[in-house]
C-alpha cells in the first residue's frame, strides 16, 4: 500500500504541476442556480481540467448548506475524479478522539476522499484517528491565510508561537508518511523559517490570487525538500464569464506559471 505523501508526490510529478483547484462553487453566481446545474458544472470542470490538475479540494461548506441535496453532490465527486487526481475534503474536522474516529470513517470510507484538512486545537487525540489511515492524507491547519490567524496561531507560549507547536506535533506523528501542513501563501515573511522547521512535510498553500499570496515565492520555498501545493479557487472559478472554457484557460495560465518555477 502506497503511503499518501508518496501518492501525492507521484500525481504532482506525473502532471508536472502543483495546482490544487478548489471546487468551492457559489451557485448563486452561475447562470442557473439549481443543484442539478451545479452538479453538471462540477463534472464539466473536472473533466476539462483533469489533464492538468493533480489535486482538487472541496470545501464542504459550499455543499452542506444545501442539506441532503448538497451532500449527494459530495457523495459523487470522487466517482467523477475516478482516481485521476488527489481529492482533499476541506472539512476542517477536529473533535475528541471518539468523534474523530467517525468523521474519518465518513470522509475516507463513505465519501472516499483521499485526504482531509483538520484543526489541531483539541490536541493530538483529535487527529490520531485520521492518521491511522495510512493511504489517506491529513493536512493540519498550521499558519493559515486569513487575518484571524493572528488571534491564536501567532500567540507566544514559552517564547514560541503556537503554530510552531503544530509543526512539532505534525513532524513527530508523521509515522505513516501521511501528514502535511496548511500554510497560507500570504505569510510571506515566515515561509523560510517554516520550511526550516517542517522538513519534508507537504504544504497545502491557500492565499494565492485573490488574497495576494506570491505564487513564485511560495513554490520556490515550499518545494525545497518537499511539495508545495498551490490552492486556487476564486482565481479560476471566477475567470471571465465563468464558462468551462474560461475555467480551462485560467487553469492553464496557473499551470504555466507553476511550471515556470518548478
Amino acid at each position: 500500500m502506497k503511503k499518501f505523501n508518496e501518492k501525492l508526490s507521484k500525481f504532482c510529478k506525473e502532471k508536472n504541476n502543483r495546482l490544487c483547484l478548489g471546487l468551492d462553487v457559489d451557485n448563486s453566481k452561475l447562470k442557473n442556480s439549481s443543484l442539478k446545474y451545479l452538479e453538471d458544472y462540477i463534472v464539466d470542470i473536472i473533466d476539462n481540467t483533469i489533464d492538468l490538475c493533480p489535486i482538487y479540494k472541496v470545501n464542504f461548506a459550499f455543499y452542506e448548506r444545501f442539506g441532503s441535496d448538497g451532500f449527494k453532490i459530495l457523495e459523487k465527486i470522487n466517482s467523477i475524479i475516478n482516481g485521476r487526481a488527489i481529492s482533499i475534503a476541506d472539512a476542517k474536522r477536529g473533535d475528541i478522539g471518539n468523534s474523530s474516529k467517525f468523521y474519518a470513517d465518513a470522509i475516507f470510507n463513505f465519501l472516499e476522499f483521499d485526504s482531509i484538512t483538520v484543526s489541531p486545537y483539541m490536541g493530538l487525540d483529535s487527529i490520531e484517528p485520521f492518521i491511522q489511515y495510512k493511504d489517506k492524507g491529513i493536512f493540519v491547519l498550521c499558519l493559515t491565510s486569513n487575518k484571524g490567524s493572528e488571534d491564536f496561531q501567532m500567540k507566544i507560549s514559552n517564547n514560541k508561537e503556537i503554530y510552531k507547536y503544530v509543526i512539532d506535533m505534525a513532524i513527530k506523528n508523521n509515522y505513516n508518511n501521511n501528514l502535511g501542513l496548511v500554510i497560507g501563501a500570504t505569510n510571506k515573511k515566515y515561509l523560510k523559517e517554516i520550511k526550516s522547521l517542517s522538513g519534508n512535510l507537504p504544504w497545502l498553500m491557500p492565499g494565492v490570487g485573490f488574497q495576494g499570496g506570491d505564487l513564485k515565492e511560495s513554490i520556490s520555498i515550499g518545494e525545497k525538500n518537499g511539495i508545495a501545493i498551490i490552492n486556487v479557487s476564486r482565481g479560476i472559478l471566477n475567470a471571465g464569464n465563468r464558462t468551462i472554457n474560461d475555467i480551462r484557460k485560467a487553469t492553464k495560465i496557473y499551470t504555466e506559471q507553476i511550471r515556470a518555477v518548478l
